[in-house]
């Protein structure tokens, strides 16, 4: 029964997409109806509504969204992310590589909110050869691809944590399906794109380099905290933001309108009611249970593990779904070392692209004026192939190590 009642709430939720509906109201029919169907009373509803709303981890993503759009902003006063563009375009001569590239960088950034720095880059080099649904798609997808393999986010260092697997083996081992993540957009949908700019390229190198510097230096700087004084991402962004007003010489007048401005209500709101969802899949017990239904399919156990990470990510967020699958996948699999992991966090990246529980996934449909399933559609056949693809390889890792 938990399956099919999964799939009614799934479907709850692609029934109010299919309408071309805000992904608030999308998550808000999946939470009704998990609400009806495990009989939820109104006062654990109220709690759970509570927890989702007002927990640290919810705080601290709103916190998150707020400094990270207000650096934006600044970093849109002054220029920098026209520049940054201009500067890549005159370094490469290539928009191809600027689409891949710049959200690559800007992704070292574990915030949300650093999708909304990527996307006017974006939109500057593809032009209009690509459609919103596709820069949507452009954005999000290359902005996340640090996400696969980088100890800079959280999820990593909890697989890490979780599976004992050195950090230098599983990301040497993850490099190859980094590549892989850089070719199928590319193959599929980048290569649309011409290679050139219409501009010259630029005969002195270094300065297009130090404008690139000038360009990303708060973003670069912001990585460095979170990873040097390990703390959240609003308390890395803050001095940021006062030492960008103190270098670029912002006057408290050009400041004045940004505390409002980085104030994006709709993000929040789906933010919260994401998390409410969460917390009410927690309540009913199905994620716990979902590996014990799987394993009830006549299929190998490496296999069950990779539908529980797969299928966790979809209905529990990337953390939630390490949680459940590594250390099930450990327990059953104690020599599974880092070919184990490759495979189970490869799932769990690939679906994250495709989950209505990942927060920057509303955040870029919302910028863009996307619905969902229309980004979900262009994500489907990459995610289809890479399923493939990194299973493949984690079964060659395995004869090989």
């Amino acid at each position: 029964m938990d399956i099919i009642k999964l799939l009614l709430i799934f479907a709850s939720i692609a029934l109010v997409m299919k309408f071309n509906k805000p992904l608030y109201m999308s998550i808000a029919a999946g939470i009704a109806a998990a609400i009806a169907l495990y009989g939820i009373n109104a006062a654990e509803v109220l709690r759970l509504m509570a927890i989702g709303t007002f927990s640290k981890a919810t705080l601290y993503l709103v916190l998150a969204f707020y400094s990270i759009t207000f650096l934006q902003r600044m970093m849109e006063k002054r220029g920098h992310i026209v520049l940054a563009e201009k500067s890549l375009n005159n370094l490469f001569n290539n928009r191809r590589i600027n689409v891949m590239i710049a959200p690559f960088i800007i992704g070292l950034l574990p915030s949300a909110g650093a999708v909304l720095i990527a996307a006017p880059i974006v939109d500057n080099s593809v032009g209009d050869y690509l459609n919103k649904e596709e820069r949507t798609f452009a954005t999000s997808y290359y902005r996340h691809v640090s996400e696969a393999f980088l100890p800079t986010y959280s999820s990593v260092l909890l697989a890490l944590n979780l599976s004992g697997v050195d950090m230098t083996s599983f990301v040497l081992a993850m490099l190859p399906m980094v590549v892989v993540l850089f070719l199928l957009g590319y193959l599929f949908y980048i290569r649309k794109i011409p290679r050139d700019t219409g501009m010259p390229p630029s005969d002195d190198k270094m300065k297009e380099i130090k404008n690139i510097i000038v360009s990303l230096w708060a973003i670069a700087l912001s990585i460095t905290i979170i990873l040097v004084f390990k703390i959240t991402v609003h308390l890395a962004v803050i001095p940021v933001i006062v030492l960008s007003f103190l270098l670029n010489k912002f006057s408290f007048e050009e400041i004045k309108p940004m505390f409002k401005s980085a104030f994006e209500a709709k993000l929040i709101i789906n933010t919260i009611i994401i998390m409410i969802f969460k917390e009410v899949l927690a309540f009913t017990g199905l994620i716990e249970r979902l590996p014990d239904h799987l394993s009830m399919l006549p299929v190998p156990s490496i296999v069950i593990f990779a539908l529980v990470a797969f299928l966790g990510a979809l209905v529990a967020g990337s953390q939630g779904s390490i949680a459940l699958a590594i250390p099930l996948a450990y327990a059953a699999i104690p020599d599974g070392g880092v070919v184990l992991l490759v495979l189970i966090m490869s799932m769990i990246y690939i679906s994250m692209q495709i989950s209505p529980m990942h927060i920057c996934l509303s955040i870029i449909t919302e910028h863009y004026g996307t619905p969902f399933i229309d980004l979900v559609k262009k994500t489907m056949p990459i995610v289809i192939a890479f399923v493939i693809i990194s299973s493949a390889y984690s079964y060659l890792l395995y004869l090989i190590l």
